[in-house]
C-alpha cells in the first residue's frame, strides 16, 4: 500500500486566523454592545420622561369619583329628595371573556330574570365596553354575600355600593319634583353635545323629568378623581391621590309638602289637579296631578310590564295636569273677558241686557242658549260675572270681535308658556284667524267668536296658565313667572334665593276697571246668588272667584243636557279658580276636575279646602278665634 505522507501545521498561519477572527469577533461584539448601551440611554436618559409616562400609564390609572347629588328640601326644611346607599351588581365587558356564559351562570346563582339581562343587553348599546353596566340594582345582604363567596368565579363581575336617589313622598310630589333614572344614549348624546361627558365619567343616573331634569345643572355637581396603582391584572394595590368631587347644591322649593298632602287627599280617586301659588311672587306652594305614580320604579329601572301598565292606563297618569292638561277654560275666564269689555269701553259697568235664556244674532237661526234655560234676568257686568250669565258673555264677545279677545288674552298668557321651571308644558291654544286658517284652511266664523266668549270652541288652557292669569288679575296687571324653585344653598350653608322673573305688564287704561271686575268675582263667592256661595260659606277669611263648567261636546238644538245619560269621559269638567284674602290677596287657587260636572257643586268645596289648609297653617288663629265663637254659641 502507498504510504500517506501527513502535511506539516502552519502554526503561524493558524493562529494569524485566529487573531483575525477574534478581532472582527470582538468587533461585532463591541459594535452590539454599543448598540446596547446607545439605546439604553436614549431610552433612559434622552427620553426618560416619555416612558416613565407609558410606565405609570400601565401602573396609574384615573378613576372618576361621582358627585352625591344634591338634596331637595320643601320651603320648610323637609326632606323631599334624599340619597341611599344601596348594591348593585355589575360587569365590565372587556374583562368577561364570554360574556354569554357569564350572564347564564349569574342568571343561576342570583336569580337575574331574562328582562333584567334583556335591560342589560339594551344599556350595553349606548356604554363603552371599559364602563361598568349594572345587570341587577338594589341588592339584598343575602345576595350580596351569595355572590362574595363565588366572586373568584367571575371576572370582570363586581358588587358595587352606591348612593341612588330615593323619593320618600312617592307619588305625592311625582310630577312637581320628577325623577331620576339611568342615563341611556339618547342623555349622552346630549351630554357629549353640552361638553359634559367628562363631569358625567361616573355617573349613573341623570335628571329625566320635574325639577330634578330642570335643575340639573345646580343637582348634579363636579365629578372628582382619584389616581390609583394597579398591578399586572388591574387590581388597585394602593391611591395615590384624591382630588374629591364637589357635591351638587341643595336646593329648597317653594312647595309646602302639607299643602301638597292636602291636595293630594282632597282629588283621591278623582282626576284632575289643583294648584295653590303666591298671589305676588308666582312661587308654588302646591301642584298635584292626580293620578301619579311611584317615581322610585323609575330609579332602578322600571320593568316592561309596569311602564306599559303607566303607559297604556286610560287615565293617563303619566301626564303632568296642572302644566300639561289641556281644557276649555269655561267660564272662568268671564272676568278677564269682562275686564277687556271695559278697558276697550265696548261696556260700562252700568251696562246690562235682558237675559232670556236665549241668544240670535241678526239674520241667524242658530239659538246659543244659556246654561239656565229661563235667563237671568236684567244682568250688568257684576251680575254677569256673579251668576255667570252666559248670554251677557254672547254679546259682549260679539261686541268685542275674535280680534280683541285673541290679542288681549294672549297678554295674560293665555295660548303661550308661562316659563315655569318645568319642561313639560303645554302653550295650549287661544285661537285666532290666522291659527283657524292655518290650522283647517277656514275662515273664521262669528259661531266661532260666541263659543270664545264663554270660554269654549277652540279655546284651550292649562290649569298654570289660569293661575298665573288670575295673579295678573289681582295684580293689577303685573306678571310673574310661576317659580318651583325658591332657592339653593351654597357650600357654606348659605341660602342664595331664586330672583322672580317679570314679564312685560299688562297696560292699564283705567284702574277702577280692575276693580270692578275683582268686587264682582267678590259676588261670585259671598253674594246672594253667586256659585260659590254655598262652598264658601262661614269662612273666617274673604275670598273671591270664579266658577267653571267646561262642555266636551256638543248637544244638539232642542236636546237637554243629562250627564247620566253620557258616557263618564265626556262629562262636563269642573273648573274654579279664585284667592284669598279678598282685600290683601296671598295665595291663587286653581281646580280642575275631569269630568266631575258642574264648577259650584264639585270644583269650587274642593279650592275651599286648599284654602282653609292653607290658613290653618298661616294664619291659625283665624281659625282659633272661629272656634272661640263656635263653643260660646254652643254653651
Amino acid at each position: 500500500m502507498p504510504i500517506k505522507r501527513q502535511t506539516i501545521r502552519d502554526h503561524t498561519a493558524e493562529a494569524n486566523l485566529f487573531a483575525r477572527r477574534a478581532v472582527i469577533a470582538g468587533l461585532v461584539v463591541f459594535a452590539l454592545l454599543a448598540m446596547v448601551v446607545s439605546n439604553l440611554y436614549f431610552l433612559q436618559v434622552e427620553h426618560f420622561e416619555d416612558y416613565q409616562t407609558r410606565s405609570n400609564g400601565n401602573r396609574i390609572k384615573v378613576l372618576p369619583i361621582a358627585p352625591n347629588r344634591g338634596l331637595v328640601y320643601d320651603r320648610n326644611g323637609v326632606l323631599l329628595a334624599e340619597n341611599r346607599p344601596v348594591y348593585s351588581l355589575e360587569i365590565i365587558p372587556e374583562k368577561v371573556d364570554n360574556l354569554e356564559h357569564t350572564l347564564i351562570f349569574l342568571q343561576a346563582l342570583m336569580g337575574i330574570t331574562d328582562d333584567e339581562v334583556e335591560d342589560f343587553k339594551q344599556s350595553l348599546r349606548g356604554q363603552r365596553r371599559f364602563k361598568p353596566v349594572a345587570l341587577r340594582t338594589r341588592l339584598t345582604e343575602e345576595e350580596v354575600a351569595r355572590f362574595a363567596s363565588r366572586s373568584h368565579r367571575f371576572p370582570g363581575v363586581s358588587i358595587e355600593a352606591r348612593l341612588a336617589r330615593y323619593y320618600p313622598y312617592k307619588e305625592t310630589l311625582t310630577h312637581a319634583l320628577g325623577y331620576v333614572s339611568k342615563i341611556n344614549k339618547k342623555d349622552l348624546q346630549k351630554i357629549q353635545e353640552a361638553g359634559e361627558e367628562a363631569n358625567y365619567a361616573a355617573t349613573y343616573d341623570i335628571g329625566k323629568l320635574g325639577i330634578e331634569k330642570y335643575h340639573e345643572d345646580i343637582l348634579h355637581g363636579e365629578v372628582g378623581y382619584q389616581q390609583v396603582e394597579v398591578n399586572s391584572q388591574g387590581r388597585i394595590i394602593r391611591t395615590l391621590d384624591v382630588q374629591p368631587p364637589t357635591p351638587g347644591r341643595d336646593i329648597v322649593l317653594n312647595i309646602d309638602i302639607r299643602l301638597q298632602q292636602a291636595a293630594q287627599e282632597a282629588l283621591k280617586d278623582q282626576r284632575g289637579t289643583i294648584i295653590i301659588s303666591s298671589a305676588h311672587t308666582g312661587g308654588i306652594l302646591a301642584m298635584y296631578s292626580n293620578p301619579s305614580y311611584d317615581p322610585n320604579l323609575f330609579v332602578h329601572g322600571i320593568s316592561s310590564k309596569n311602564y306599559s301598565a303607566l303607559l297604556n292606563s286610560p287615565d293617563r297618569p303619566l301626564i303632568n295636569r296642572a302644566t300639561q292638561g289641556q281644557y276649555p277654560p269655561a267660564s272662568t275666564v268671564k272676568p278677564l273677558l269682562g275686564l277687556l269689555g271695559l278697558e276697550t269701553d265696548t261696556v260700562t259697568p252700568e251696562y246690562s241686557i235682558t237675559d232670556t235664556g236665549k241668544y240670535r244674532l241678526p239674520n241667524v237661526s242658530h239659538v246659543w242658549r244659556d246654561w239656565r234655560k229661563w235667563g237671568h234676568g236684567e244682568v250688568n257686568m257684576t251680575r254677569a260675572v256673579e251668576v255667570s250669565c252666559d248670554t251677557y258673555f254672547y254679546d259682549l264677545a260679539y261686541e268685542m270681535g275674535i280680534d280683541k279677545i285673541s290679542d288681549y288674552m294672549s297678554e295674560f298668557g293665555f295660548g303661550d308658556y308661562t316659563g315655569i321651571d318645568l319642561y313639560e308644558e303645554s302653550d295650549a291654544n287661544m285661537p285666532s284667524r290666522g291659527w283657524k286658517r292655518a290650522r283647517f284652511n277656514q275662515p273664521w266664523y262669528i259661531g266661532d267668536t260666541i263659543a270664545v266668549g264663554i270660554g269654549q270652541g277652540y279655546w284651550t288652557t292649562t290649569p298654570i296658565q289660569l293661575v298665573h292669569a288670575t295673579n295678573a288679575l289681582v295684580n293689577y296687571g303685573a306678571r310673574f313667572v310661576p317659580q318651583i324653585l325658591q332657592g339653593y344653598r351654597e357650600a357654606d350653608g348659605t341660602m342664595q334665593p331664586e330672583p322672580l322673573k317679570f314679564l312685560r305688564p299688562i297696560d292699564i287704561v283705567n284702574r277702577d276697571n280692575w276693580d270692578v271686575i275683582q268686587d264682582a268675582m267678590y259676588q261670585v263667592v259671598n253674594g246672594e246668588v253667586g256659585g260659590a256661595r254655598f262652598a264658601f260659606a262661614d269662612t273666617p277669611y274673604i275670598s273671591a272667584g270664579k266658577t267653571g263648567t267646561a262642555q266636551l261636546f256638543s248637544v244638539a238644538q232642542g236636546e237637554e243636557y243629562e250627564a247620566d245619560k253620557v258616557d263618564e269621559r265626556l262629562r262636563d269638567n269642573a273648573m274654579y279658580i279664585g284667592y284669598a284674602p279678598f282685600d290683601k290677596p296671598e295665595i291663587t287657587v286653581a281646580v280642575v276636575l275631569e269630568n266631575a260636572g258642574g264648577g259650584s257643586k264639585n270644583a269650587a268645596p274642593m279650592a275651599r279646602l286648599m284654602m282653609d289648609a292653607y290658613f290653618k297653617l298661616y294664619q291659625p288663629e283665624l281659625f282659633a278665634a272661629e272656634q272661640q265663637i263656635n263653643g260660646e254659641l254652643s254653651q
